[in-house]
């Protein structure tokens, strides 16, 4: 009798690096998203209005651009048009951290809109009061308006970073090596087992994503804001 891992072929394909490649393009992808949509999220509530216009425009173009056209974008626009290969010394280096600026400018607009309500969400006496002692834009948005921000949005920034790890399935459209691709393989391959491949690979990113939701549902409840 055939066991699963012969009746799905396992043992020809490389399921364990398919999965590694997209936990690196979450993880490389959630750094840039975080720091980006925190800089868009400063600019969002910036005192210049050229830079609220920049930051405003920046997030309703991306947010609505369909994220395969960003990543295919990056990929024929600045890789094969351009010649952007972000110190990638091969076509699959290159790829792959292309991919990783299209996740990162994609996910950095919706990281915003989550930093924005928390900005939104801390009193405006706060502000005042920082003011009052001297403090300027930035230092008042970095030392007292942000670490709120974020202490009351982290359940919020988590649902953003598991929907980054669902969307690196993406990257299979620029011939990313990761787990979408692989599962595309395996499903013209083994024709015959197409609903356990489906079920192989869900099990996969439920493997990913639980763990992220439980541990942001822990990290909430520690650092709430108490009012």
């Amino acid at each position: 009798m055939a066991t699963v891992t012969e009746f799905l072929g396992l043992g020809r394909y490389d399921l364990l690096a398919a999965f590694g490649v997209t936990l690196r393009l979450a993880v490389y992808s959630a750094a840039g998203s975080l720091v980006w949509g925190t800089v868009l999220a400063g600019l969002r509530v910036s005192p210049v209005p050229s830079m609220r216009v920049f930051a405003a425009v920046h997030v309703t173009v991306l947010r609505n651009t369909p994220l395969t056209v960003i990543i295919v974008a990056a990929s024929l626009g600045l890789h094969q048009t351009l010649g952007v290969t972000l110190g990638g010394e091969t076509a699959k280096q290159a790829g792959f951290r292309l991919a990783v600026l299209g996740l990162a400018a994609y996910t950095a607009t919706f990281v915003c809109e989550s930093l924005r309500a928390g900005i939104n969400s801390v009193p405006a006496g706060q502000a005042e009061a920082a003011r009052a002692l001297g403090m300027g834009f930035t230092q008042v948005l970095g030392l007292v308006v942000l670490p709120q921000a974020l202490r009351a949005m982290v359940a919020p920034l988590a649902t953003v970073l598991m929907s980054l790890t669902k969307n690196t399935t993406v990257a299979a459209a620029i011939g990313v090596g990761e787990a979408a691709l692989l599962m595309k393989e395996m499903i013209e391959n083994e024709s015959h087992a197409v609903f356990a491949v489906f079920a192989v690979f869900a099990f996969g990113f439920v493997c990913l994503t639980l763990p992220m939701g439980l541990l942001a549902g822990w990290v909430s409840r520690r650092v709430a804001v108490r009012r």
